[in-house]
């Protein structure tokens, strides 16, 4: 069978979520006011808050969420057939993400920009705010520390990526101080990807590698204390000047990427190589529930949430920009995970294997992830496109590499934001500062990075906790469709199409951590044991709050009470 067939499958549903289903949410369930007062606008102060172009708070957005788990996620799934894959990316990003971070940007600009869980406290409660606040930390903290490994990784495997993905730093830095003086988008745009295409090409024929004595670490502790540095400078600075131009820049060059990526497929027609449905080894985690939390980017993610909240809902322009910034956002995700199923599912692909698709896939660990789909997707744009390999293999290294970083800065700043919350809520000065909460996220961050070890090498600490991170993504996506269907029932409107994904990824999420925390028992992984045991364990308190806060509202009869609104 041909791969068009994955590609229009997709990208017919994605065109249904657009122009239908997320037009409908938008007016009849979360009913968009112009007229609103975004966050943005009212406590517009030049660093954090401030009123973003639309299409430039889409490109921040999307790459804030992407990072590289749309291509992981999908990548080692595939092992159980490209059909399982292909459906939870398809409906996911339609049904489940898009209402979900669509949902959750619109709920934090009505309630100040909040964190999610800053804003559950007056949607359910002070203790629901007080857990989920930590959990949202927590997985914070795992995602910079894990996405940092996978960004030395890439750089080390690929040292071709290094100077193009360097040199975003310095074009975004310009293509922020541009936008910022009023000057054409489009133009800047296009200078901007070229430049950047450019250092691929530079890079490709120029790798560079750091030396092993600089912080007297390997290579990877090397690259991960400077993206740490970076990252926490980054962090501080106003989001206009490089988080925001940055995302844009990348989110430009992706849909470029994209672009050659699916047109490249149509050129080649490649079939589909791997099973519809695959006889998996013995002992491989069951596809359900498993399946739907090793696809989280690209169909639904707790973490899209996070930033939803604590980022975009900064710079939303206008209420109304909402869905372009949010759902689409999802989709634009979805897009990416799903041409990463054709990426390494194709013809083109297998065949570099001696026994094809089952010798790259001789198990689901020992699936290639993220290199998969570099290599996968460098022979579709050379085949396609009659590019050289080692340039197209660099185009998709560095993509990968900016998605991580991008993830990882937002990330940074996201834990940044939590803790001057949590300054904010408990009324600790010294928390309140921009300097000292960022040194204590860096400091977290560092701490699981090389407190622990996995044993492969110094800094590696994020990969030792990272498999807890699944089922609670999808926990923490859960518990962030709870918090805006109860506020939608506060405001007396359909909560249904939030309340099914809910029950749905719930139940999935659930199973999926009870599978893990036998697992990890029969392992004796016991810091394992008691994360995700706890993360499960809060997550039923949190349940068991809203249930009563929905209770107390139907006694009350107070659901359509438009005051809820702030």
């Amino acid at each position: 069978m041909s791969s068009i067939f994955i590609v229009l499958f997709g990208l017919v549903g994605f065109t249904f979520g657009w122009f239908v289903y997320s037009k409908f949410i938008a007016e009849k369930i979360y009913q968009l006011d112009p007229n609103f007062e975004t966050p943005a606008h009212k406590f517009e102060d030049g660093v954090d808050y401030v009123p973003t172009n639309k299409f430039v708070l889409w490109g921040s957005h999307f790459t804030a969420v992407a990072g590289a788990a749309p291509i992981v996620g999908p990548a080692i799934a595939v092992y159980w057939g490209w059909l399982p894959a292909l459906l939870w990316v398809t409906f996911g990003s339609i049904f489940f993400a898009g209402v979900h971070d669509f949902g959750a940007l619109w709920a934090s600009s009505r309630h100040d920009a909040k964190s999610i869980g800053a804003l559950s406290e007056s949607i359910i409660g002070t203790r629901v705010r007080s857990v989920l606040m930590i959990i949202i930390f927590l997985l914070l903290v795992l995602v910079n520390a894990m996405f940092a490994t996978i960004i030395a990784d890439e750089m080390i495997i690929y040292p071709e990526s290094v100077f193009p993905a360097w040199a975003a730093i310095p074009v975004a830095v310009a293509v922020g101080v541009l936008i910022r003086r009023k000057v054409n988008l489009l133009a800047i745009s296009i200078i901007g990807v070229a430049i950047l295409y450019f250092t691929i090409y530079i890079g490709s024929v120029w790798p560079l590698a750091l030396p092993g004595d600089i912080f007297g670490l390997q290579e990877h502790g090397n690259w991960i204390i400077l993206l740490y540095i970076y990252a926490g400078i980054a962090s501080m600075l106003p989001v206009w000047l490089l988080l925001q131009p940055r995302d844009y820049i990348n989110g430009a060059q992706l849909i470029l990427g994209l672009f050659v990526l699916y047109t490249a497929v149509l050129f080649t027609m490649p079939d589909v190589a791997a099973p519809m449905i695959n006889d998996v080894a013995e002992g491989t985690p069951p596809i359900f529930p498993i399946l739907f939390v090793t696809i989280a980017c690209g169909a639904l993610s707790g973490f899209h949430g996070i930033v939803s909240s604590g980022t975009s809902a900064k710079q939303l322009d206008n209420e109304k920009d909402a869905r372009f910034v949010g759902y689409l956002g999802a989709l634009g995700e979805g897009s990416l995970a799903l041409i990463t199923i054709v990426a390494v599912t194709g013809s083109l692909y297998a065949a570099t294997a001696a026994g094809g698709w089952d010798e790259l896939y001789p198990t689901i660990t020992g699936g290639p992830g993220a290199t998969g789909f570099i290599a996968g997707g460098a022979l579709l744009i050379s085949e396609g496109w009659g590019i050289s390999l080692t340039f197209a293999q660099t185009m998709l290294a560095v993509m990968v590499v900016l998605f991580a970083g991008t993830t990882m800065d937002a990330g940074l700043r996201l834990t940044r934001y939590i803790i001057q919350e949590w300054g904010n809520i408990y009324n600790i000065e010294p928390l309140k500062s921009n300097y000292i909460s960022t040194f204590a996220a860096v400091g977290a961050c560092l701490l699981l990075a090389f407190g622990v070890s996995n044993g492969n090498y110094p800094g590696d600490g994020g990969t030792l906790i990272w498999p807890v991170f699944a089922a609670s993504n999808q926990m923490l996506a859960s518990m962030t469709l709870i918090v805006l269907s109860v506020y939608l029932l506060r405001l007396g409107r359909p909560a249904k199409y939030l309340i099914a994904p809910t029950v749905f990824i719930l139940f999935m999420a659930s199973w999926g951590g009870a599978w893990y925390v036998i697992s990890y028992v029969e392992s004796g992984q016991w810091l394992l044991v008691i994360i995700q045991a706890a993360v499960m364990v809060s997550s039923l308190f949190i349940v068991l709050e809203a249930w009563s806060a929905i209770s107390k509202m139907r006694r009350e009869d107070s659901g359509g009470d438009e005051s809820a609104t702030p």
